[in-house]
């Protein structure tokens, strides 16, 4: 395979990589790579984890997990502060909710970087409505756009400053969703009109940040594919929401898609995704969908050098400071 970084992001197996992995990865030499659960137990493990996955690809890239805090969030105590789900957090701030959230995921980018974890699956900009899945509703920021869009600039920011790199999500949105996509595949009979002003409003505001990860839903005013393997969504991505950053798919061994890993690999690529993200699989599934993928393009490689160029040394941070003034703000309870 010839051209830039190979057009996935794949996971491990355990604790460490097997020479097999190891192998896998030098020759697929995904874009990054994601952790979970299984792949944490002491900070000197995720450390040589992180080292072993750099390693195999020969350079320094970036390394994600998802720690929205709450219900998501893969490093538990003592690894990483027990946080309230992120709405929770913005109602009890109140009119504090952007400095509150800015010094959350400030705390949360520390925790990270101290592991050799330089990117987060977060903000999470989807909006939620009355009738939004329990499985999203209170990983969200809040119930209109301009809330959202705040609190999710808030949210980057404080990443940024940690010297790591966000991952904007659910884009173009996942709020409206009424199925769990893990499980299902949603549709959303909404006009395009109203998701204008709506669902998509936060992602417009959120268009210079540096990657997003897809949702897993159909929108029927644009098309009966689901965005993630949908070109119209993903052209409007691109230019009525203004995103040019590096697109990676959610995790497509989700229920909400359908076939074989390969060949929803070849679609969402075909589709305008950059990025095709892969957990939880087998080797020889893994191997083949790093095949599928392929590699990034002329464009695609920009926008990857992009994000990891968003990877900034940290800013000092005071973390006693940060914490108290997260409590003052918070009313004191900041912790579950």
């Amino acid at each position: 395979m010839s051209g830039g970084f190979g057009a996935t992001i794949l996971d491990a197996t355990g604790l460490r990589l097997s020479p097999d992995e190891k192998a896998l990865f030098r020759d697929a030499d995904p874009f990054g790579f994601i952790l979970f659960a299984r792949n944490i137990d002491t900070p000197d493990q995720i450390r040589a984890l992180c080292d072993d996955m750099r390693e195999a690809v020969g350079r320094d890239c970036l390394i994600t997990i998802d720690q929205e805090g709450g219900r998501v969030q893969r490093l538990r105590a003592p690894l990483g502060r027990e946080w309230m789900p992120p709405l929770d957090h913005a109602v009890q701030a109140g009119k504090e909710a952007p400095r509150a959230m800015y010094l959350r995921y400030r705390l949360i980018a520390q925790e990270l970087r101290a592991l050799g974890i330089d990117s987060n699956c977060a903000p999470l900009a989807d909006i939620a409505g009355a009738d939004t899945h329990p499985f999203l509703k209170n990983r969200c920021y809040g119930e209109t756009a301009a809330d959202v869009a705040e609190l999710s600039r808030a949210v980057a920011a404080g990443h940024l400053d940690g010297g790591v790199v966000p991952v904007l999500k659910h884009i173009p949105g996942h709020g409206r969703a009424v199925a769990d996509s893990h499980h299902d595949l949603p549709h959303v009979a909404t006009s395009f009109e109203e998701l204008e002003q709506t669902d998509f409003a936060p992602f417009q505001a959120l268009n210079d940040l540096p990657m997003a990860m897809t949702a897993h839903i159909v929108f029927e005013a644009l098309d009966q594919r689901p965005a993630t393997l949908s070109q119209p969504v993903m052209n409007m991505i691109r230019q009525q929401i203004g995103f040019d950053g590096l697109i990676m798919t959610d995790d497509i061994s989700m229920k909400a898609l359908k076939g074989a890993p390969q060949d929803i690999a070849r679609q969402s690529r075909a589709a305008g995704c950059d990025i095709v993200l892969l957990c939880n699989a087998d080797l020889p599934t893994r191997t083949a969908v790093a095949e599928a993928a392929g590699r990034l393009d002329e464009t695609g490689q920009m926008r990857a050098l992009k994000a990891v160029e968003a990877r900034k040394t940290p800013a000092p941070l005071d973390i006693e400071a940060a914490e108290a003034e997260l409590a003052a703000l918070m009313g004191g309870k900041v912790y579950v």
